[in-house]
């Protein structure tokens, strides 16, 4: 067993580092507070190939591995937690047209989105259900050559600026999650409409809505598998996504930690540097070792993925831990910058307000210790 990255995966690290260092980091509270969604960031990220790090390169993408990605994604949240999640819904969207569509529509709503071209997303929250995943009520009813979806999506991160939408739909109630179907809708079809933008705690340069439909008709052609597919295609995708969270709030916990361990060298009190307090420089030993065994637990979960090894428990695992963890080194940050932390200005209490979500979102913790629990008693 190796902890040494590839130079591949080194190199990686290196262009998104700088890049969240050049681009990101000077950017990134003025977009949180002006509520700025980064497109020209994101752009630039999809010529880096970072918006389909994991997409095979005849499809658009990259064609790295997920330990790459998740590497990727902890350099990116550094910087901005906001432009992260919308580069990870994206990569979710695709991976499902990937491993799901057929050469059609991979041509067409695959190629673009993996280069960053175009953006997507992933509606299967409805506003009675989040956990549940399986009480899908947006219906598509088959009539003549075409499906007729009705019905309400929650909480759709990328949703107020995407191209396409993975939706996850019931054409059988009766049936359960056996009745649920995936749909691949472009947001300009008729009958679709986007709410407001939601009013967030955190990563409010990540815009999200809720989506509509009515009587919104689409092919047969864009259904995504089998009738009856959804759930099992919506389950193997958030097993993934559980990975890319966990290096998100990696990535949230050490842009914060930097921070901290920053101040305290520089802050002054009682005739020392709050740094060498040992009440402090413990704080911030617990901070480092907390982020340091999140991100081994990401990368074991990434790796044996990249192995075509069983990943579920382990993808629960350092999302359940990662988020977490996230919450509580951000909340340790501001403890130590003290009132400055709790000032817009400091930075760590954005970085606080962005980890939370990590925590609900692609499955709540709840759902993750019901996943391992699950494992461990079969």
């Amino acid at each position: 067993m190796t902890f040494e990255l590839s130079q591949e995966q080194r190199q990686t690290r290196d262009v998104c580092r700088a890049f969240a260092e050049q681009r990101l980091v000077p950017n990134a509270r003025r977009w949180d507070t002006e509520k700025v969604f980064p497109a020209d960031a994101l752009k630039s990220l999809g010529e880096l190939g970072l918006m389909g790090v994991t997409v095979p390169a005849e499809w658009g993408g990259a064609g790295m591995d997920t330990v790459t990605f998740v590497v990727a994604m902890e350099e990116i949240s550094r910087g901005c937690a906001s432009t992260a999640a919308t580069v990870g819904v994206n990569k979710l969207y695709c991976d499902v047209v990937l491993n799901h569509g057929t050469d059609e529509q991979r041509q067409g709503y695959l190629l673009p989105f993996a280069r960053g071209e175009r953006l997507g997303a992933f509606a299967l929250t409805e506003p009675q259900s989040g956990s549940d995943a399986a009480d899908v009520r947006v219906t598509a009813t088959i009539r003549g050559s075409e499906y007729v979806l009705n019905g309400t999506k929650s909480f759709i991160t990328n949703g107020p600026r995407a191209d396409a939408v993975v939706v996850f739909t019931s054409t059988d109630r009766a049936k359960g999650s056996r009745g649920i179907t995936a749909f691949l809708v472009p947001t300009d079809t008729p009958g679709l409409s986007r709410g407001r933008l939601d009013d967030k705690v955190g990563l409010q340069a990540s815009p999200s809505c809720q989506l509509s439909f009515e009587e919104c008709r689409v092919s047969r052609l864009s259904r995504l598998g089998e009738e009856g597919e959804g759930f099992k295609i919506a389950m193997s995708a958030l097993d993934g996504g559980r990975i890319g969270i966990g290096a998100q709030a990696v990535g949230i916990a050490r842009a914060a930690c930097e921070k901290a361990i920053a101040y305290a060298k520089d802050r002054q009190a009682f005739g020392k540097p709050i740094a060498q307090h040992q009440a402090i420089s413990f704080m911030l030993a617990d901070m480092a070792t907390e982020i340091e065994a999140a991100r081994l637990l990401v990368w074991r979960a990434a790796s044996l993925k990249d192995r075509g090894a069983p990943f579920g428990t382990e993808a629960a695992m350092a999302k359940l831990y990662a988020s977490e963890m996230a919450e509580r080194v951000t909340s340790k940050a501001i403890q130590i910058l003290g009132g400055f932390g709790y000032m817009k200005e400091g930075d760590v209490e954005r970085h606080w307000r962005d980890s939370r979500v990590a925590q609900i979102y692609e499955g709540t913790s709840e759902i993750q210790r019901v996943v391992i629990s699950k494992a461990l008693l079969k």
